[in-house]
């Protein structure tokens, strides 16, 4: 089995006559919490959106677990693949409830067919799904909330949820795009936490794009960062914290995005 989870060659991605993503290479190996970080606009969310087939990369290559992922290959695609995000701006189905939103992830794992639909042969398999949902929503602090409509959450736990419907994919790799926005001090340091826990509890790798320093100091084994399209530093996040490109590419961005020692 490969340590090497997710591996990014030359990928470029450019809209017209603006190049998002220049040439950008990494590797990610199993286990790790690798962060994403750079100012706004630096490219972070196109990248992901390249890894995860929301966008075609106009070149470059993609592989997961040491094999090549397919041209053209869609985010259904590659989610049953193993991969599996979350988004900037959150995207649950507002009009179900907390559970139904879990079910939904879970049945891409199903193997239903007209067959089994007809004659009933799925209800066991319906039985199954649905505990593993509940015992999710458990583990996440979220089964009391279950027959409440997502679009009643507040802000934290709706950020829990889409989390928690990620997991339900049974991902290998999770990617995690700004998941501490809107946050108060006390749920960021929760969220670090947490985004440890299921790490280990799931034995997942995460890739992570935040702007919160403190949060990516605290919980990445190593940080990448992007400016304008490009990759400036690699490192630890003690290194990262010390590189006078990084402190450079941050002058003048919102206070809480600016690197402190």
């Amino acid at each position: 089995m490969t340590d090497n989870v997710l591996e990014v060659k030359n990928l470029t991605m450019r809209f017209g006559g603006v190049t998002a993503v220049d040439g950008l290479s990494l590797e990610i190996n199993r286990s790790e919490i690798i962060a994403l970080i750079g100012p706004n606009g630096a490219g972070k969310t196109t990248a992901f959106n390249c890894i995860t087939g929301v966008y075609k990369p106009t070149s470059g290559v993609v592989s997961f677990l040491g094999k090549q992922i397919a041209e053209g290959s869609t985010p259904d695609r590659i989610t049953q693949l193993g991969i599996a995000r979350t988004f900037q701006n959150i995207r649950l189905f507002n009009t179900m409830t907390v559970l139904e939103n879990v079910l939904v992830a879970k049945h891409m794992r199903t193997k239903h067919n007209v067959f089994t639909a007809a004659f009933r042969i799925s209800y066991q398999e319906e039985k199954r799904v649905r505990g593993e949902a509940l015992a999710l929503l458990e583990e996440q602090e979220l089964l009391h909330l279950k027959d409440e409509v997502a679009s009643n959450l507040p802000y934290g736990l709706q950020r829990r949820l889409e989390i928690a419907r990620a997991l339900a994919t049974e991902p290998q790799l999770l990617l995690l795009d700004e998941p501490a926005a809107g946050m108060n001090p006390q749920e960021t340091l929760e969220l670090a936490q947490f985004i440890k826990q299921i790490r280990d509890k799931y034995k997942l790798t995460v890739f992570i794009i935040e702007h919160h320093m403190d949060l990516i100091m605290q919980v990445s084994d190593r940080i990448y960062v992007l400016d304008f399209g490009k990759m400036i530093a690699t490192g630890a996040p003690p290194d990262i914290q010390r590189d006078q490109h990084v402190i450079d590419a941050y002058l003048g961005v919102a206070e809480d995005a600016v690197l402190s020692p």
